[in-house]
Formats: C-alpha cells, sequence, structure tokens
C-alpha cells in the first residue's frame, strides 16, 4: 500500500491501530505498508506516548551561532541609520563606539539580507579600487564639483568638494551658487587658513580650474601660482585621474544626497558639513585599511599668507609685464600669453637648448616656451623650476 495515496500521519494511525487491534501480525503489516519492523515499533511507540506522527525537523533544536534577536534588531536599525554603508565598515563603526560582542562582518551582511538591505543597486555599486596615493599629507589636495541640482528654493546647488590626496580628509564639502572663480576664491580662502596650503593641486579643465581651449592660463592657476601652490590638470575624459575625488563623489550621492533634500542654501551648507564630518571622523574607509580620515590627516606647515609679495628674480633673468589684454612684448613681437597675467610681471631668459627657444617664467614656474624666430609658443603650462613631481621617479 503506496503511503503517498494517503497522508503519512493517517497511514501512521491507521498502521497502529490495526497492529494494536492484532488484525494481523505486525510482520504481515509491516510488509503491507512497506516500512521495516523498527520503523513499525517507532510509530507505535511515538502513538502510546501521544506524540505527533508526523516527521520530526531534523535541524537542531539550538544554533550555537545564531545571533541574538535583539542584537540582530540593532544592527538592522543601525542598518537603516547609515542604509549605503558595508558590512564590513558598520562593523568597524560600533567597535569605534565601543559596542561590545558585535557578530562579525559576514554575519552582519547575512542580518542585512535576511532583512531585504541590500539592494541590486548597492551590489553593484561595490568594485574593487586600486591605491595610487601620495606619502604625506597636503603633498597632493583633490577639487571638483560634485554637479548641481536644483534644491526647494528654486536655487541651484554646486558642491564644492576638496581632499588630501594621502588621508582622504575632506577638506570643503559646501553648497556654492555656481561655479565661478569669484565664487570659489572665498571657500578656497577658508580651507587655506584652515588647513595651510598643499604642494600640489588636481583638478579637471572645467571652469574654474582650467581652460579646454589654447588660449593660456586661468585667473585660479595664476592665483594659487602665486601662493606656490603648483595646479595639475587630469586628462580629458579620464576622470580616473581623479578617482579619490570621484569616488568621494560617488560616495556623497549613495550615503548622503539620495536620502536627503535641501531647503535653502543655508539648510544645504549645515547638512554638507554634517556629511562631512561624519566622512572624516566616523565611516572607516577600505583604502585606510578602515580608518578614518582624520586619523590620518595633519594640517600642511605652509601657512597661509596674509599677503603676497613681490617675487625677485635673479639677474639673468629679464622681467617683462603682461598687459591687461594678455600680450606680452618680447624682442619687440608680442605674444598673446593669458589675460589671468594682465598686470603681473614675468621673466625671460633664453633656453639651456639654445637656439632660438626663450623661456618664460613666473614665479618659481616656467610656463611657457618660445620659438622667436617661428614666433609661436612651443608649449603653455606651469612647471615649477625645481621639484615638479611629474618628473620626479619614485
Amino acid at each position: 500500500m503506496p503511503w503517498k495515496e494517503k497522508g503519512l500521519k493517517t497511514m501512521r494511525e491507521e498502521f497502529v491501530k490495526r497492529v494494536l487491534s492484532q488484525e494481523k501480525s505486525k510482520s504481515a503489516l509491516c510488509k503491507e505498508y512497506g516500512i521495516s519492523r523498527p520503523t513499525g515499533d517507532k510509530w507505535i511507540a511515538r502513538y502510546l506516548a501521544g506524540e505527533d506522527l508526523n516527521d520530526k525537523s531534523k535541524a537542531p533544536k539550538t544554533a550555537a551561532n545564531k545571533t541574538a534577536t535583539d542584537i540582530e534588531a540593532f544592527i538592522v536599525s543601525y542598518r537603516r541609520k547609515y542604509p549605503a554603508i558595508g558590512a564590513q565598515k558598520i562593523h568597524q563603526m560600533l567597535l569605534d563606539e565601543g559596542i561590545k560582542d558585535i557578530p562579525c562582518p559576514k554575519t552582519i551582511n547575512n542580518i542585512f539580507k535576511r532583512n531585504g538591505l541590500i539592494t541590486k543597486e548597492a551590489s553593484e555599486a561595490v568594485t574593487p579600487y586600486k591605491r595610487f596615493e601620495k606619502s604625506v599629507p597636503n603633498e597632493m589636495w583633490q577639487a571638483d564639483f560634485k554637479g548641481h541640482f536644483v534644491i526647494k528654493d528654486g536655487f541651484r546647488c554646486h558642491p564644492l568638494d576638496i581632499i588630501d590626496d594621502y588621508s582622504r580628509y575632506s577638506l570643503c564639502c559646501a553648497p556654492l551658487g555656481g561655479e565661478t572663480f569669484a565664487e570659489v576664491r572665498p571657500y578656497m580662502e577658508n580651507v587655506f587658513k584652515e588647513y595651510g596650503l598643499p604642494f600640489s593641486f588636481l583638478c579637471d579643465n572645467g571652469n574654474p580650474w582650467g581652460t579646454s581651449q589654447s588660449t593660456g592660463f586661468t585667473k585660479f592657476e595664476v592665483w594659487l601660482m602665486e601662493l606656490g601652490v603648483l595646479v595639475l590638470h587630469g586628462r580629458g575624459c579620464h576622470p580616473q585621474t581623479q578617482g579619490k575625488e570621484e569616488r568621494f563623489n560617488g560616495s556623497l550621492t549613495r550615503e548622503f544626497l539620495k536620502y536627503s533634500s535641501f531647503e535653502n542654501q543655508v539648510d544645504a551648507a549645515q547638512k554638507l558639513s554634517e556629511y562631512r564630518n561624519f566622512y572624516n571622523n566616523k565611516r572607516p574607509h577600505h583604502a585606510l585599511n578602515l580608518k578614518t580620515p582624520s586619523s590620518l590627516y595633519s594640517k600642511s606647515p605652509i601657512h597661509f599668507p596674509d599677503k603676497i609679495e613681490a617675487w625677485e628674480y635673479s639677474d639673468d633673468f629679464k622681467t617683462r609685464s603682461v598687459k591687461d589684454s594678455g600680450f606680452v612684448s618680447i624682442l619687440n613681437q608680442g605674444y598673446f600669453l593669458s589675460e589671468a597675467f594682465g598686470g603681473k610681471q614675468i621673466a625671460i631668459r633664453e633656453s639651456s637648448k639654445g637656439g632660438s627657444l626663450v623661456n618664460l617664467y613666473f614665479r618659481q614656474f616656467k610656463i611657457a616656451q618660445i620659438d622667436v624666430d617661428k614666433r609661436v609658443f612651443t608649449f603653455r603650462r606651469a612647471y615649477l623650476i625645481d621639484g615638479d613631481p611629474r618628473f620626479m621617479h619614485s
């Protein structure tokens, strides 16, 4: 008699009752129901003991490694507070807060999965990273705009982000009304006053940092040269050059902007400041071995000057004044350098390569080279006279 034709519990009760009524011998009934004598004895014993005749669960009665309900609830609550922070970082954040008996990152991740707290979008966002960083704080800063968006009062918000390359420390995360040099400079000055000056400053070629045209330098570049800071530009269509800045913008979007809204610029400034504080002081970074940026960053020993002093060139240089139009006269020939140098003094000197080449200098930077026979620039770009990192090898 196939057991699957009836419910298992019904068949087992029927088998036991027929054995107990001595309708047939136990052996005959076991053969009829297709079970062994030990199995028949098991169902008879359970029936007489008043136990249920359904199959019992084979799972262990206790789970040695199962997370306690209150701990799991706490982990879920913490994740909802920081919905874009992964298990490993949350584990480190809890350790940093002094919380004990924390599940391991793998268990925390399993808790996320059980509670539907891992989205496909979040999984796809986790990509391997490569570490290319400077060796000390302030050796290079990176800057970029996040990308503008409309806030509730109808104005556009342009978040300006500046980070230290070595420590990933966020030096600025502020909402600007635009991306012009006039709007950027006051924020830059505040950052310089608080943290000092970097050795170099990496940015893209858009406003206000650089120019996509071959018409010279920007006011921003000239200003930083006056401060002794080397400006570097990422190659066009190569955002990976500013990989750390791009990564910060991605974190800002996933962890904060996605869940936030701003009433106005004041509200935006306060909330962006709160995220910056979280990013610097609480959020662990995989690239920093789960340390925080603030634990690795220190202020620059190069202070922001109250006044930019005039530059003294040695006797082997000849000085020239740049007209407001951006033109400079060399050997009775006018050359357009850049309007950003208008009213400033530069210096010239024959190139060590000889021939008809003349180098142009601004303070401690070589800024251009001219072939006076052909009356053309051979290049226009800022290089440190000494110690330019582009010509140094580790």
